[in-house]
Formats: structure tokens, sequence, C-alpha cells
């Protein structure tokens, strides 16, 4: 396939390359031939309805089943994008990012106005391809708005396509739009762990808004997620120890677990008493090497 490789950060070619490479030995010859002629198109001097046109009839020709990458194939992805995670990505999925990574050839502002074009118009389908392709897509600063407008999203699947798996919200959001993920996901049951970065960017402000929101459950008689602790742990103080020791009573393994792993992320000097009373629950931590994404997939499953 002939490229102008001109215009293109070389990151985002090889990115093109390793989507063709996966489909070509997934794909009958049929369907491979007809994305592969659509890609090419689309480098050249294309009309903009050939763009729309492949990008909305790719499942057609490529089916929507999961491309099931190899672990070899998925540490390739990881190599040449950190944090990419296309391990649930599905054939139309990896088509229309090729063909959109295609496209950007013909340069930056182009690229970034027929794509947002896309985004306006997008079925849930379309939408769920096009957000959690954000990590792959050049000039990756522009995206900053379209992927604070899927945080916005009330429908879960294109929120968890941004949110989820996705290097891109700890890289380039602003605090105040990545603290909005996070209060999401607990809204609409969304799991923590699968954040990116969601330790690394924990912040004091977050942590206050977090523990508003578990006062708001615990008043309309709700349960609040386990893994909020994880994002509190760090920046608790005296005012919150109550709240903590509120978690302690529960009858829930999983939240007394995590009560003791946020208590032991902290500089508050009433921990040490509270984790002393709870010594059986620490020594559980230790001897089974409890750490959050474990109680993350404990609560996921319990949930479900």
């Amino acid at each position: 396939m002939q490229h102008n490789m001109g215009k293109l950060p070389k990151e985002s070619v090889a990115i093109r390359q390793i989507l063709l490479r996966w489909l070509k030995s997934r794909l009958d010859d049929e369907a491979f031939t007809w994305l592969e002629s659509a890609a090419k198109d689309l480098m050249g001097e294309p009309e903009d309805w050939q763009l729309y046109t492949s990008f909305s009839t790719t499942p057609r020709h490529t089916g929507k089943e999961l491309l099931q990458l190899t672990p070899g194939e998925l540490d390739e992805a990881g190599r040449l994008r950190p944090g990419w995670k296309p391990a649930n990505w599905t054939a139309d999925q990896a088509g229309r990012t090729l063909l959109l990574l295609s496209y950007a050839e013909q340069g930056e502002e182009e690229f970034l106005d027929k794509i947002e074009k896309i985004f306006v118009t997008s079925d849930l389908g379309e939408a769920v391809a096009l957000y959690q392709a954000l990590p792959v897509y050049p000039f990756p600063e522009r995206f900053r708005e379209r992927a604070a407008e899927g945080v916005r999203s009330n429908i879960t699947p294109v929120f968890d396509a941004v949110a989820l798996n996705n290097p891109y919200p700890m890289e380039y959001l602003e605090e105040g739009a990545w603290n909005q993920i996070v209060l999401k996901a607990l809204f609409v049951g969304s799991p923590l762990y699968k954040i990116m970065g969601v330790d690394k960017r924990a912040n004091a402000t977050l942590a206050k808004i977090l523990v508003e929101y578990a006062h708001e459950r615990w008043s309309a008689g709700r349960n609040v997620s386990p893994e909020l602790w994880r994002v509190v742990g760090p920046f608790i103080t005296e005012q919150f120890i109550p709240d903590l020791e509120r978690v302690l009573s529960d009858s829930d393994p999983i939240q007394k677990q995590a009560a003791v792993l946020a208590l032991s992320a902290c500089d508050c000097p009433l921990k040490d008493k509270l984790l002393q009373q709870h010594q059986e629950v620490l020594d559980e931590i230790e001897k089974n090497n409890i750490m959050w994404d474990d109680i993350g997939k404990r609560h996921e499953s319990a949930t479900r």
C-alpha cells in the first residue's frame, strides 16, 4: 500500500500497518481486499463521501467479531503506543480506525474537520469505535474537548469507551474533566480499576467530591462502591475518619478491606488506632496480597 509519509507521525503509520496486519490474518480475502482498497483510496485524493460511506459500511464487510489478539500482538500494541489496550476491539472497530488513520494523510485540519463530523453524526457502534481509538489518533492534543464530550455522554458504552482501558484521559484531560470521569464511573457502575491512571491522577479535590457523593448515597439508603476509597485514601484527613469507621462496620468483607487499604495509604495520625482495631483485616490483606485491582474485580463480579 502506497502512502504519503510526509504528513503523519511515524507512529500513526506504524499503527495503521499493525491494524492492517491483524485484519489480514482474520478477514476473508474479499473483505480484506475491500478494506485495503478503501484505505488506499482515502490516502489519495478522496471525495468526502468516500470517507463517510466506507466508515459507515465497514461492519458489512468485516463483521463484528472480536479480533481475539494474541498476547504477543497486545504486547506489540503496547510497545507501539504505551497504554494502548485493544484486547476487546472487534474487526469493524479496527477497520474503522484503519480507515481514519489512512484519511489522516490529508493533513491535520482536514482530518480533524472530517472526524469531528463523523463524531457528531455517529450511531452507537460508530461512537464506541471513535472514542476507544482516541489514543491512536495523530494530533492527540486536539481531541481534548471531544474526549470531555464523550465523558458527558449519557450512554454508558460511549462513556466506557473513553473512560476504561484508555490512556488518553490520563494523559490529556484537565483535572476537572478527569474528576468527572471518576465520579461518573461510580455513578453509572463502571469499574474504577479499568480507568488508567486512577492512582496517578487522584487529587484532594476529587477525594472531597467522592466523600460527599458517598454521603448522598448513604442518605438515600444506597450502597457505595468499595473502589471509591481507592481514590480517597491518600487524602484522608481527620474529618473523613468517621466515614472510614462506617465502612469498617460494614458486614461485607470487600468494604472492610477497601477501608483498610485506604487508611494504609494516608498520613492521618488517627489511622493507626483504627487499623489496630481491625488487625485481622490487615493480616488477611497482607497474607493474600490483596490489592486495589482485586477489590475492583471482586466488586465488579459481585454486582454483575
